[in-house]
């Protein structure tokens, strides 16, 4: 079990760290290697107890308790590990870094995520360069706590268990969670750690037409680091394979809304579940190029009527 850090105050730690370290220099002399290593011992449990004691004592209860305190003292920052073993006091962060994302619901992703995100263009924040990041280093996305993540991660699980390859396991995930956002490490946990699991969601959007979107893709109002399967419906053959920088130009020139009704997501509701959709004004089959000037932005339900009218 991890060693629980003493009630300390900073300086009562640092005063005692710094005379055992006094003392140790009596024991560079000796000769034995075990001995000088048993010396070492209580300077280094004192050393994470004053990392431990920099936290207030209402956030100090529990390592857990300790390491989210620190990330939302800063949100949206790049936390390395290091820094969460010093607050935490143990060595076994991860674990409770996981913990806190699957069983609490914080937003807590992780450099590799982050990283695998970024290269597919599905992720950007201006402060924070998420191509550069590392493994050990961590970002809390959301100062918001989400109640069903619990319930997703077990889903995720029973996903992970039968198997499935990486796009069909993050189209079943996603299929169970129609209308929710769900986060990239969701997705990347359901296709069993593969690091081709962004490149095969952005697969499942551009190529076989999910209207998977994120925060860059089409529902800018979303968190970042959040992905969300609009409707069960993939877009007609025709419209599929559109660029995403030409998707996302012409949603921006047509104010995300409806060319035809004037529908947009702020008038979503469980009961007219509808999404938006790029209609070529030139029809695909007929040589209708993916270029903004040929490209407009409708409902599913106007663009279903349109090629029901005019196939």
């Amino acid at each position: 079990m991890p060693r629980r850090p003493d009630s300390v105050t900073p300086e009562e730690a640092r005063t005692r760290l710094i005379d055992l370290l006094n003392e140790f220099e009596s024991h560079l002399k000796n000769k034995d290697l075990r001995t000088k290593v048993l010396e070492l011992v209580p300077v280094f449990h004192l050393l994470r107890d004053l990392g431990s004691s920099l936290m207030s004592i209402e956030k100090s209860s529990a390592a857990r308790d300790r390491i989210l305190a620190y990330f939302r003292e800063y949100p949206r920052t790049v936390i390395h590990g290091d820094e969460l073993m010093v607050v935490s006091g143990i060595q076994d962060y991860p674990r409770r870094v996981r913990e806190l994302r699957r069983e609490y619901g914080w937003s807590i992703a992780s450099g590799v995520t982050l990283q695998e995100m970024c290269e597919e263009k599905d992720l950007t924040l201006d402060e924070v360069d998420f191509c550069a990041l590392r493994p050990e280093e961590y970002l809390l996305l959301s100062t918001s706590q989400d109640r069903e993540a619990a319930l997703r991660w077990r889903l995720a699980n029973d996903i992970r268990k039968r198997k499935l390859g990486a796009g069909n396991a993050i189209l079943e995930f996603l299929k169970m969670n129609v209308g929710s956002p769900v986060t990239g490490e969701e997705l990347r946990y359901v296709a069993n750690n593969r690091s081709e699991w962004a490149r095969r969601t952005r697969e499942l959007r551009t190529e076989q037409g999910w209207p998977i979107v994120t925060r860059n893709t089409g529902r800018p109002e979303l968190p970042v680091g959040v992905y969300l399967l609009e409707q069960d419906r993939q877009s007609p053959a025709h419209d599929r394979n559109i660029p995403d920088p030409v998707r996302r130009s012409v949603l921006v020139r047509d104010r995300y809304t409806c060319q035809k009704c004037r529908w947009d997501h702020h008038q979503w509701n469980r009961s007219d579940p509808r999404h938006l959709e790029l209609h070529h004004r030139k029809h695909h089959a007929k040589g209708g190029e993916n270029l903004e000037q040929n490209l407009v932005t409708l409902c599913t339900v106007c663009h279903d009527d349109i090629h029901r009218n005019h196939p």
